[in-house]
């Protein structure tokens, strides 16, 4: 069976309340950076602003963000601190119409009737069956390999397991990554498994501690530091397997963001947080999917900078965005956040990734 978006639902413009809503308010920027008073603030759903008449989609929203018209009628949704003197801002706090703003909140919800008000197990936790959720990931990743934009977000847990690692490159090889939103622990663990066979210093096949392996991964920064780049560093010690290699090899653009506790870090780390928030956005812009597995902190960061939607050729289709984590807190920081179009897996990621290789049957 091959994978079926659910259909959009777009509004009836035809409505009387969409008819008889006036025209949303737009106020320019006086200062860079600060957004005019009653400024509207943006959300992970589809946004409709009528002006001159005609209900606009904002198509690249994103949460706490705010909307500028550009000159050529287009709306362009951007973060308070990119605002520019001059900017036409869109106001409003309503959001149902009668300041000329309309969240769309149900556009993709099923039409399948809801039997009974009271259930069971309505929430992921550790006792849920994924079975279902993994056949489904399996068809979708499929139809984006070729159709689509898949972006992983990526804790350095896959880098300690030699399976994970392995699936993960394959992964890699087999088209279904089209990018990678990482730290400095990700692709310094993985360059360390090419290079010793360990990660902090414990062998990737048997978890044993290695005599004096606390120094593998402070020798591997600093190897790829004289090195100047992690493409130099693998060519330079004939790197052959890996996460870090497979990006490398198959071209695949991924934004390595600082942290106050790195060590180095490698070259392409970036310490600044809002050049690495701005390189971040670049690949969650064209993301039609989005994985997140074990990395708390860059998975609600990614998920801010993330709609519920996207408009490819001119349709509306949903943007799928998934958590993976073995803590059930992790997987729910989402939801807490706002992203409540999140779909959960509450599980180790490591066997998470050996699971969906097999699955897809790139696992050898």
């Amino acid at each position: 069976m091959g994978f079926k978006f659910p259909k959009y639902n777009p509004p009836d413009f035809n409505e009387e309340k969409f008819l008889n809503a006036e025209d949303v308010k737009i106020s320019k920027a006086e200062t860079d950076g600060i957004a005019p008073y009653y400024y509207h603030s943006t959300s992970i759903y589809p946004e409709y602003f009528k002006i001159d008449g005609k209900w606009i989609l904002a198509e690249e929203s994103r949460m706490d963000c705010v909307v500028i018209r550009k000159s050529n009628g287009t709306l362009n949704v951007v973060e308070a601190r990119n605002i520019r003197c001059g900017d036409e801002v869109i106001l409003g706090r309503d959001e149902n119409c009668s300041e000329g703003i309309y969240v769309h909140t149900n556009g993709f919800l099923s039409e399948e009737p809801i039997w009974d008000n009271f259930v069971f197990r309505s929430n992921r936790s550790r006792e849920t069956a994924y079975s279902k959720d993994y056949d489904d990931l399996y068809e979708l990743l499929k139809y984006e390999k070729n159709c689509g934009n898949v972006l992983w977000v990526m804790g350095p847990a896959f880098s300690f397991d030699a399976d994970a690692r392995f699936s993960m490159q394959r992964m890699i090889e087999e088209g279904y990554v089209h990018g990678v939103l990482a730290g400095n622990a990700l692709a310094t663990h993985d360059l360390e498994g090419g290079l010793f066979k360990t990660a902090l210093g414990q062998d990737i096949y048997t978890q044993r501690s290695m005599p004096n392996g606390h120094y593998n991964h402070l020798d591997v920064i600093n190897l790829v530091r004289k090195s100047g780049s992690i493409p130099r560093f693998i060519q330079d010690h004939n790197i052959k397997d890996g996460i870090m290699y497979g990006l490398v090899k198959m071209d695949i653009p991924f934004v390595l963001a600082g942290s106050i506790r790195d060590d180095g870090p490698l070259p392409e780390v970036i310490s600044n947080v809002y050049e690495a928030q701005g390189k971040m956005r670049s690949l969650i812009k064209t993301a039609t999917t989005v994985i997140c597995l074990a990395t708390q902190l860059h998975t609600i960061a990614t998920g801010n900078m993330t709609p519920s939607f996207r408009v490819v050729d001119g349709i509306v289709r949903p943007l799928y965005t998934y958590s993976i984590d073995v803590s059930e807190f992790a997987v729910n920081k989402l939801a807490d956040r706002g992203s409540l179009s999140t779909i959960s897996f509450v599980t180790n990621v490591q066997d998470f990734i050996v699971h969906v290789a097999k699955g897809l049957k790139i696992y050898y």
